[in-house]
């Protein structure tokens, strides 16, 4: 394995555990308690992209499957996933996914960075709320009341920060070499020198 991959990995795994630490942060809202978790996964998909804010996210999420107290409130196992908010934490992978995408594909900018989180967010919520609406036997329109609307404003606000927060932490790992410099000019300079 190369250093740099090394590092890459380095850098998911770290990740994981910023989003297991800013998931402590909680303020209880009726069924589903208003978490650091989404503005985590948010700022891990602005600052590494589709592909490893994917790993990272999917590391966090096994690490509470087995067992480790990474989920809010120090909890963890099956029974989270499977329970009321399970649909949310399930939601981070496309979240993460989604975010990173839009932002691999049209750039690293600020403006793109607010609109992938946004987009991200809702992913979270929609999961989250047909998850809340089979699992606790819900009516669709109860799930969204109480799983979406309460989140509306905390999660763009939240996306708002993790974008704009996670490029200036994403250009500082840039410089440092830790991340690629993915931006479409960079790019596409290496594959026409590639080419010739």
């Amino acid at each position: 394995m190369s250093n740099q991959k090394l590092k890459f990995l380095i850098v998911d795994a770290l990740f994981a555990v910023i989003i297991a630490i800013l998931a402590q942060i909680a303020i209880p809202i009726g069924p589903i308690p208003f978490t650091g978790q989404t503005f985590a996964v948010g700022l891990a998909a602005t600052i590494l992209g589709a592909r490893n804010a994917t790993i990272s996210v999917s590391v966090y999420i096994l690490l509470g499957a087995f067992g480790i107290p990474v989920f809010q409130g120090m909890t963890a196992g099956l029974g989270i996933i499977l329970g009321v908010t399970g649909g949310f934490i399930i939601g981070f992978i496309g979240n993460a996914f989604l975010t990173g995408f839009l932002l691999d594909k049209f750039g690293y900018t600020n403006s793109n960075a607010i609109i992938a989180n946004i987009l991200g967010a809702f992913v979270t919520l929609l999961f989250g709320m047909f998850w809340l609406q089979i699992s606790a036997g819900m009516s669709l329109s109860a799930a969204f009341f109480a799983g979406v609307l309460p989140f509306i404003i905390p999660g763009i606000i939240k996306a708002v920060l993790a974008g704009f927060i996670g490029l200036k932490i994403r250009r500082q790992l840039i410089k440092s070499k830790l991340l690629p410099d993915t931006t479409p000019s960079k790019v596409e300079t290496l594959n026409t020198t590639q080419s010739k």
